[in-house]
């Protein structure tokens, strides 16, 4: 009998890989921050002994949810501005209070209340963008949070760096300091193809491909962005991608709402990953992600929920539900992303996306242990009939009860076992103070 450190015993165990599987009565074996073995709960007593058991008679265990797109510290600007379309939001409230606020404490506290939110929803690892990256993996590391750091590159100075030279010299430097990390990655994240011009995307071509790290950027998010590359450039966004050499495995393609036939199938061609945010689009009326049609043509859609700030969640859960519905209603076709594919595109997908596919992202021996459990117990999830439907269509936040990053209980019982609410909560308030006031 092999000695273990976690064994969780649950209702329903959804690996997402092979797809479409959902296991009755089956049990995961956890053991040095990974997963040995997932098995029928029937057979755990003869090979088993377990340092801590968790029952989840009522539970299906998921991959945890990885957020394949966030800005995590803006989680205090929640709220800040809203209903405003995406260039009025940007230029005329939320840089101007970046400019004023972004500070290290300000991305620390920040961080922390998303990492808070992430995990009391489901979501094991997310892919940030945002200013202080440094900071924001030092808060990840402290919370034991998996995350994929975006190193920004903007053309504009920011408290961070005054120019590109310097906003690649600090990036380089972070993912060193990172490289040997076992929870954190990074991806070099030019904010979009209007605020970053062709010298700095080129460097980070060179060193993307030299380093073997992934480009996370905005991509087609309005059709004003669109219009005004066209303008300027002459061409598209994704064209004056494609001639820099920037279209390729390792491209994260955000939002992407205004797609042409012909540039689906580029995508396609250069395995181009999408990350589809649904609720932020929505809320700027930016437009909508042909998520039907892209799936369709073989991209890797992920999830993700955007910033606090334009969502104004980070409720991954939601995001699924969301996406869900939209491809139905968007495409006219009541079969476009169901059940499984979703919850495929908020876990599995989003791992591959930000190239850690080998890590997460799905419950496989050998890899880290990154769970979630929901409680399908509630009344609003009864009867179930298929749990990745009522995972999909019916289920809240409010049910996800225990999350394990890399094999450590951070979520117990609903309980948050490593981070402090009431601290937090007070933080953001003070924070809330002192934006309002000025």
């Amino acid at each position: 009998m092999q000695t273990i450190d976690t064994l969780i015993n649950a209702r329903w165990v959804i690996p997402v890989e092979p797809d479409g599987l959902t296991l009755d009565h089956h049990s995961i074996a956890v053991h040095g921050g990974k997963i040995v073995e997932v098995l029928p709960t029937k057979d755990v007593a003869k090979k088993y002994h377990a340092t801590e058991t968790v029952d989840l008679k009522t539970h299906a265990v998921i991959p945890g949810l990885v957020n394949a797109h966030t800005h995590a510290a803006m989680s205090l600007f929640r709220g800040l501005a809203d209903d405003l379309p995406l260039m009025d939001w940007l230029n005329n409230h939320i840089w101007p209070a970046e400019a004023k606020w972004v500070s290290p404490d300000f991305v620390r506290d920040g961080t922390e209340l998303a990492i808070a939110e992430m995990l009391k929803s489901g979501t094991t690892c997310f892919s940030d963008m945002y200013f202080f990256p440094d900071v924001t993996a030092r808060a990840c590391h402290d919370a034991g949070m998996r995350a994929c750091i975006g190193l920004i590159m903007i053309d504009f100075p920011s408290a961070w760096a005054q120019n590109a030279d310097e906003y690649l010299h600090k990036g380089l430097k972070l993912h060193d300091e990172l490289r040997n990390s076992e929870l954190i990655s990074t991806a070099f994240a030019p904010h979009a193809p209007y605020t970053v011009s062709d010298a700095p995307f080129e460097k980070i071509r060179m060193y993307a491909d030299e380093l073997d790290i992934p480009i996370h950027m905005h991509v087609h998010e309005t059709a004003h962005e669109v219009d005004a590359s066209v303008k300027q450039h002459g061409m598209r966004p994704l064209a004056r991608l494609a001639k820099l050499g920037l279209l390729s495995p390792r491209l994260i393609a955000v939002h992407m709402t205004q797609l042409l036939p012909e540039e689906i199938k580029l995508l396609a061609q250069d395995n181009v990953s999408v990350v589809h945010c649904p609720e932020s689009n929505l809320k700027l009326a930016s437009g909508f992600c042909p998520v039907h049609a892209l799936v369709k043509a073989g991209v890797n859609v992920a999830l993700g929920t955007d910033g606090a700030a334009s969502n104004n969640s980070l409720d991954m859960l939601e995001e699924m539900h969301i996406a869900a519905l939209l491809a139905k209603g968007a495409s006219g076709e009541a079969t476009a992303v169901p059940a499984y594919t979703a919850l495929r595109m908020a876990t599995l997908n989003g791992a591959k996306a930000l190239g850690i596919d080998n890590r997460t992202g799905s419950l496989a021996a050998g890899k880290a242990a990154d769970i979630a459990a929901i409680d399908l117990s509630v009344i609003s999830s009864q009867p179930v009939y298929e749990p990745v439907s009522q995972i999909v269509y019916a289920t809240t936040r409010n049910q996800v009860s225990d999350v394990w990053v890399n094999g450590k209980h951070l979520l117990a019982d609903y309980r948050l076992t490593g981070m402090d609410e009431a601290a937090l909560r007070d933080k953001a308030i003070e924070w809330h103070d002192k934006i309002k006031a000025g």
